[in-house]
């Protein structure tokens, strides 16, 4: 196991109702005025928004509102929310929505505090120094948002989707209801148990020995997912299976699972542009991507995928032919993928073989480079990957 450092300050709200909590929980981190940061109706029409409206004048608390968050959020609404929280004086930024909203918020949370221009820490060319605060009221289980340091913009200009991450904005306190994601359509709520899936398996495969701890609590979560989200697929209404998603998707991705160990995010690298160049979903995208970056790197380590394939799909290891059960595993969970409705090739994401070289130029990579923390990968190998997941 590697040294490491964790450090997860939110606190969290979790249950019905919890929404009610939103002003005694800004007051209580130094909140006076608030930038009421969300995405389309669906908060207005719920009347979600209106009671975390009702929270707030309970407490006194001003706010102004900024809504129109797009589900692949954009550096358009977070220099509009910058301009808007310097006008109004705003002191504090509640996101209500999903990972969206959230990360849109923690971008503006940046830029409220910095003279430059807030891109320049999602191209690595700053680090901040300072950030308002950041509170959350989440609504659909997936991005872990909720409980992170992250977030992922994307640039209009040239679709370029980045992620930055700092302990700065990983939100002061958040409000998980898992009763405000019963409405959630079946294809919305598979996109985030992907999301959720996937943020394990980034952690889950790497080259770090002996971690067998963190492995079995990745392992946890991954059988969680397995076991509950074809029940709130069947029965949207499931307010108990929808509960241990939502606290799972957020164990997912604050790192809990994924300390001491390499970690590898190809992945969600290489998905990033499909879903910058196509606006498909990040979860759909990532249902794609993740088995056919599987498949690409399984001989690197085949014992490792043969140990998932056995801990958390159940396949029988074969002994004399470890490779024949990392496979099972792959194939295990690209027949989970599909049975909760999840896409299994690119041009259902509207992926197109002739844009590869376009994805794999925006991807980034310096002549020569190479990415990854548990495969390290070229040009090349992303577009074999894509090519793959075809």
């Amino acid at each position: 196991m590697n040294n490491f450092s964790f450090y997860s300050p939110t606190k969290f709200a979790f249950g019905k109702d919890t929404e009610n909590q939103a002003g005694k929980l800004v007051k209580e981190f130094g909140g006076s005025k608030v930038l009421l940061h969300f995405g389309g109706g669906s908060v207005v029409k719920s009347g979600l928004l209106d009671r975390v409206k009702k929270s707030l004048d309970s407490e006194e608390i001003k706010y102004v509102e900024l809504g129109g968050v797009h589900p692949n959020p954009l550096d358009t609404k977070v220099y509009e929310g910058i301009e808007l929280c310097k006008k109004e004086g705003v002191d504090f930024i509640l996101a209500v929505g999903g990972g969206s909203s959230i990360d849109s918020a923690k971008a503006i949370a940046l830029g409220c505090c910095y003279d430059g221009d807030f891109w320049d820490f999602y191209a690595y060319k700053a680090q901040p120094k300072a950030a308002l605060p950041v509170g959350t009221v989440l609504t659909i289980a997936a991005a872990g948002s909720e409980g992170s340091p992250d977030s992922v913009i994307t640039k209009s200009e040239g679709m370029l989707k980045r992620g930055f991450g700092n302990d700065m904005i990983r939100p002061r306190f958040s409000i998980l209801n898992p009763a405000l994601t019963q409405t959630l359509p079946p294809y919305q709520t598979a996109c985030g148990a992907t999301d959720i899936m996937a943020h394990v398996c980034e952690r889950y495969f790497t080259n770090t020995k002996n971690v067998e701890t963190t492995d079995r609590l990745c392992e946890a979560v991954l059988l969680s997912m397995i076991n509950e989200t074809p029940k709130v697929i069947a029965d949207p209404n499931n307010y108990e299976a929808r509960a241990n998603i939502m606290w799972a998707g957020m164990v997912a991705h604050n790192n809990i699972v994924g300390v001491g160990r390499d970690q590898d995010w190809n992945s969600h690298g290489i998905e990033h542009e499909l879903s910058a160049m196509y606006d498909c979903a990040h979860g759909a995208g990532l249902a794609v991507i993740m088995p056919a970056w599987m498949t690409f790197v399984m001989k690197h380590d085949v014992m490792r995928f043969a140990q998932w394939a056995t801990r958390v799909w159940g396949c029988k290891m074969d002994f004399s032919n470890p490779e024949a059960t990392a496979k099972a595993g792959i194939d295990a969970f690209k027949a989970f993928l599909k049975s909760i409705g999840m896409p299994s090739k690119m041009s259902e994401v509207g992926g197109k073989e002739e844009d590869i070289p376009a994805l794999v130029k925006s991807f980034g990579l310096p002549a020569g480079g190479k990415t990854g923390g548990f495969v390290q990968l070229t040009s090349e190998d992303i577009a074999e990957i894509y090519r793959l997941a075809l």
